[in-house]
């Protein structure tokens, strides 16, 4: 299983949108950042969203590229101070490859949680944008095999 963590792009400030959809730039970025999964052949059967509206659009971005006839849903659990355990945990019998689109620091805390076992123990410095691949062998450890940030895409 590859699980693809992705930190949804940058967003309008509380100021202009209390909504805060993407910004120009967040729409860029996750537009490359498509490309760049597509030009990979990733695909998912799923992918998972906060619901916030940054979190949907970055979700339903990606999701034109890198849906495979699975679906894209609005998911709890996946908050900004959200608990990445309880998330990994949900996690231990799914089967095929999953995009999970969310904020910080969930998504930082949630590799760290995975590859490390502490969720507090920093291992990626995240940016809106960013993207994470670990992947879970037969024994159902995580192993980060993947990490790109904006300007590297």
């Amino acid at each position: 299983m590859h699980l693809y963590l992705v930190q949804h792009g940058d967003a309008l400030s509380k100021d202009l949108d209390p909504g805060r959809p993407l910004s120009d730039k967040g729409l860029a970025d996750i537009g490359r950042l498509a490309d760049w999964l597509g030009e990979r052949g990733v695909k998912v059967k799923e992918i998972l969203h906060s619901g916030k509206t940054r979190a949907r659009q970055t979700a339903e971005l990606l999701g034109s590229v890198v849906e495979s006839g699975g679906r894209i849903l609005e998911e709890s659990g996946l908050g900004p101070n959200d608990s990445p355990r309880a998330f990994l945990e949900a996690l231990r019998d799914s089967e095929g490859d999953i995009l999970v689109v969310g904020h910080m620091p969930f998504v930082a805390r949630a590799v760290s949680a995975a590859v490390t076992g502490e969720p507090d123990r920093p291992l990626v410095e995240s940016v809106p944008g960013s993207i994470a691949g670990l992947t879970r062998d037969d024994g159902r450890a995580w192993c980060l095999f993947l990490f790109a940030r904006p300007g590297f895409y």
